[in-house]
Parts: structure tokens; sequence; C-alpha cells
């Protein structure tokens, strides 16, 4: 399975100690330069930089596609423009994205995604984790990674952890 992902899963899994997760689901992740460049360099001490970093399992990869990305980067950081070009170009099965317009661009161009909740709800599904609220508190509150309401009680109910 080829899975690409932006920066923002990576950083808000790592931010609770949960980055694992990627490992287990998905083997390999693919990350585009532009996402290795904000996680590690751009975030030097920050969640994130240094597990990327070291995780073998995520690997680097360069966008051939220039000209996409600049179309791209019209409306999207540059990050997700790379990852919606790099899962394009390596034909990839799923794009990880949390934000709204690079998820909805994403699909507009026929990719599968999913984002930081989904990923949650699968290992949930796969019993990687017994329980998924004290991760979405933990994103609420140590990683400053927001959810709204009606998205939160969503997730759990996907995961069949009804309040």
């Amino acid at each position: 399975m080829i899975v690409v992902s932006d920066s923002s899963p990576l950083v808000t899994l790592a931010a609770v100690g949960r980055l694992d997760l990627l490992r287990a689901l998905f083997t390999t992740v693919l990350i585009p330069d532009a996402v290795y460049r904000e996680v590690v360099t751009h975030g030097e001490g920050r969640a994130g930089a240094t597990e990327v970093s070291d995780a073998s399992w995520i690997r680097r990869a360069s966008v051939e596609n220039t000209p996409l990305v600049r179309a791209l980067a019209l409306s999207l950081d540059v990050g997700e423009a790379e990852a919606i070009a790099l899962a394009l170009e390596r034909d990839a099965d799923l794009v990880l994205l949390d934000e709204r317009r690079g998820r909805q661009q994403a699909e507009r161009m026929g990719l599968t995604i999913t984002g930081t909740l989904g990923v949650l709800v699968e290992a949930k599904r796969q019993n990687l984790i017994a329980e998924i609220r004290p991760i979405l508190d933990a994103l609420r509150a140590e990683a400053d990674f927001w959810i709204a309401d009606a998205l939160y009680q969503r997730t759990l109910d996907l995961a069949g952890e009804n309040s």
C-alpha cells in the first residue's frame, strides 16, 4: 500500500506520542520534500521533528511535477500541494491530510484521503488502541489540534465509543 502524508498527521500524532500508529497501519509512509522541511527542518525542537527524522519507515520523496505543485500552491500550502502531487505521481492508495482545502482538492483529483481522526478510527478497528477518547482529548489539549464538537462525537461514534 502506498501512503503519502502531509505534515499535520505526523506532527499531531507525534505530539501525543502515537506516531507509531502510522507504522502499524501502513508499514511505510512517503512524505514529499516540502513536508520533510516543514516538520524536520523548520520544526526543529517541536513535536514530530526528531520522530520523523529518525523514522526509517517514513521515506522522503521528491515530486517531479513542479508545474502541478505551483498550481496547487496557489490555494494550498506547499506541503499539501507536494503531498497531493506526490500521491498522484506514485498512484498512492491513500493520502493523509487534515486541512479542509487540501482534502477537498485531493478528492477533486480522485485521491482517497483520510486524516488524523481517520487514522485513529482505523487503529481502533484493528485493535491497535483500546480507546480513542483519551487520544482525542490529548490532541485537543497537547497538540492544539482543533476538533469541532460534532466531529469529536462523530469520531467517537465511528469508533463505537458512544458517550
